[in-house]
């Protein structure tokens, strides 16, 4: 057919870069998310635009709490939620593909609202489009729904599993398929970051349920030292210094000067008012947390339009972090150089008067990824090279062991991913099945 033939084109295409999450060090499992003084009309502003789109319907699909084992426990459901969007589907008799989104680690609204691409190519194909989200995100939470059972121990995490999630993917789809009387359609999944990697395993692990996947972003190779642990800073680095010497030299130095004037009497105040940090707390490492967070989450969303995926932001936010930073108006002045950097990260909207260091909140739902990034999702990104834009810092997975230990009570097992999926020499068994 050749819609078949079409979707060939997007089966395998794997862009490895890192995820949306970072490595635990010590006890702090991952970047802060941005914070502000917002008002609250500007909050329930944005609830309101996010309750009144027309993208998609929801939907709740019962679910077992544990497809692996037969205890009457393992037997308990949930309601898991998905998105679906037929506008465009060509239907069952003509075997038109569906298109299904294997959610990551946040709430599924999230991320239907940032990815287009589904929605600008489902004309063409004529296909149906699926959104499924992650069991213990959003409002897939089993336990009745209460995050208060869900999260409160190992014994209800531990069914927070990549494995598991797959596995709720496989039987929602198949159900799907059977409810709209098409078994026969083709389906391919995609996915990005963390939901990529879904996407690819998908694939692997259900390939009589999914032709293809396409797995954006996606490290699949991010574990047992398959990629170096400087990888990712390394090229978080080079997305400044590419666009500007000195912004790279600025940033490199600017953490020993936050250092040292964080010693000196009134320092604190001093980058407390240049930094617009609000009153109620400041602290060293707490700032320079939240400026860490600014440059690598603003090169990762370096995208060339506007978008509002992690914040709101122009075009190209890195070229315009550097803009800022060389911009002569600033002098000599370090701090108002960054300030005016992070501004384009955590301010370009202007509705922010200053910034809570005290106060991370979770806009994303991601609260849950510190337990997955303490099991299975072990993965090296947190080293930092004598040329790398950020303080020098070596991986330690000792560190990382110890902060879960004492963090949830478990060890984490660095070793499964690639025991579960593959990872050395991916390739040549990818080829010998004949999955690229």
């Amino acid at each position: 057919m050749r819609i078949e033939a079409n979707l060939i084109l997007f089966f395998w295409a794997f862009s490895i870069f890192s995820c949306l999450c970072f490595s635990v060090s010590s006890i702090n499992f991952g970047y802060r998310f941005p914070s502000s003084a917002i008002k609250a009309e500007q909050v329930k502003l944005t609830r309101k635009s996010s309750s009144t789109n027309k993208l998609y319907k929801t939907k709740y699909f019962t679910q077992i709490l544990d497809h692996f084992n037969f205890n009457p426990k393992s037997y308990q459901k949930f309601q898991h939620r998905y998105l679906i969007n037929d506008t465009y589907w060509g239907g069952p008799k003509q075997n038109s593909p569906i298109f299904v989104y294997t959610g990551n680690e946040g709430d599924i609204e999230w991320f239907a609202h940032n990815t287009g691409f589904m929605f600008d190519i489902a004309p063409h194909f004529q296909a149906l489009l699926v959104f499924i989200e992650h069991r213990f995100y959003g409002k897939s939470i089993p336990f009745g729904g209460d995050k208060d059972i869900a999260y409160s121990n190992a014994s209800t995490l531990g069914y927070l599993t990549s494995t598991q999630a797959l596995a709720d993917y496989a039987t929602l789809i198949i159900d799907l398929k059977k409810n709209l009387t098409a078994v026969d359609a083709p389906v391919v999944v995609f996915g990005g970051s963390y939901g990529g990697m879904l996407a690819s395993w998908f694939r692997l692990k259900y390939p009589h349920v999914a032709i293809g996947a396409l797995a954006s972003s996606a490290p699949i190779l991010n574990f047992e030292n398959i990629t170096s642990p400087y990888s990712f800073n390394n090229i978080i680095t080079q997305d400044f210094r590419s666009e500007s010497e000195n912004c790279y030299k600025v940033i490199k130095g600017s953490w020993k000067k936050i250092e040292d004037t964080g010693k000196q009497s009134g320092g604190l105040e001093l980058l407390r008012k240049s930094f617009r940090i609000c009153k109620n707390f400041i602290d060293v490492d707490a700032l320079a947390s939240w400026l860490e967070t600014a440059f690598a989450y603003t090169a990762m969303t370096d995208y060339p339009t506007p978008s509002n995926f992690l914040n709101p932001m122009p075009a190209y936010p890195v070229k315009q972090m550097c803009k800022a930073i060389d911009d002569p108006k600033s002098g000599n002045d370090t701090f108002a150089k960054l300030y005016g950097a992070a501004s384009f990260y955590y301010n370009y909207s202007g509705t922010a008067t200053c910034f809570n260091l005290a106060y991370s909140p979770d806009p994303h739902g991601l609260d849950m990824w510190s337990w997955q990034a303490c099991t299975e999702m072990i993965m090296p990104t947190s080293g930092s090279n004598k040329e790398s834009i950020f303080p020098e810092n070596q991986w330690n997975y000792s560190r990382r062991a110890a902060g879960c230990k004492a963090f949830y009570g478990v060890h984490p097992r660095p070793n499964w991913i690639t025991t579960e999926f593959g990872g050395h020499g991916v390739e040549e068994v990818w080829k010998q099945y004949d999955l690229l």
